[in-house]
């Protein structure tokens, strides 16, 4: 599924090109980037718990830059480190948490909005937005690429964001529940095409396999790592 077109992508990067050179100029550090990203998408979180659907789209909207910025930054300032991804990725699941923990709350506290069938939904959406973070994770640590996919972090932020903006509870609320549902099929969908990526790359017998939980193999000598995941573990 590729919602966001490359055109699209490609005029977002250079929309906020300007944005990013007055941050290296200030010398922001790409971590204090990220943190005040996640604290803005808490506050989305919160405001969706509260029932305002349309002002936490539009927080959202307008701070999923951070995701994109503190990147940027990083690789302009040659500060992108190991423990800058790890930060980031371990950021996102927070943020993941606080915004679909914050839309199972909403729909538990207004039963008029289907309820309990929509909080189920919800939970379900959040564990498997975790999941198919922990399966990319967990091969890329196996050595296996799993960047697979019918959904990934972009598009989520994108459908968690941009419709509840503009259209908030309009439809009876159809808008927000058919975005909540189309987001737990498609993290399951994603989730299984990545064991499945997993189950054949552990078929190949050229490809380097890790043992799980091997704490004997000596760590690497020499420099550093600099680089910083751009898909952030997801």
């Amino acid at each position: 599924m590729k919602i966001l077109p490359d055109w699209l992508k490609s005029g977002y990067l250079r929309l906020i090109e300007p944005v990013a050179r007055g941050l290296v100029r200030y010398d922001v550090q790409p971590n204090t980037i990220t943190t005040v990203g996640t604290l803005c998408t808490i506050a989305g979180g919160v405001l969706y718990g509260l029932g305002h659907i349309r002002a936490g789209g539009w927080l959202l909207g307008l701070t999923a830059l951070f995701d994109v910025l503190d990147g940027m930054v990083a690789r302009r300032t040659e500060r992108s480190s190991v423990f800058g991804a790890f930060y980031d990725s371990t950021l996102d699941r927070v943020a993941d948490g606080f915004v679909l923990g914050g839309l199972a709350v909403f729909f538990a506290t207004r039963p008029e909005w289907w309820g309990t069938p929509m909080v189920g939904v919800s939970v379900l959406g959040l564990v498997g937005s975790f999941v198919t973070s922990y399966t990319r994770a967990r091969a890329e640590g196996l050595g296996i690429d799993a960047r697979v996919g019918i959904l990934q972090r972009p598009e989520r932020v994108v459908l968690l964001s941009a419709p509840q903006a503009f259209f908030g509870l309009a439809f009876h609320g159809l808008v927000l529940i058919a975005i909540i549902v189309l987001l737990t099929v498609t993290a399951w969908i994603t989730a299984a095409q990545r064991v499945r990526a997993v189950y054949q790359g552990l078929q190949t017998p050229e490809v380097p396999v890790r043992t799980l939980h091997d704490t004997t193999r000596a760590r690497p000598s020499g420099a550093r790592s600099r680089r910083r995941f751009i898909a952030k573990g997801e």
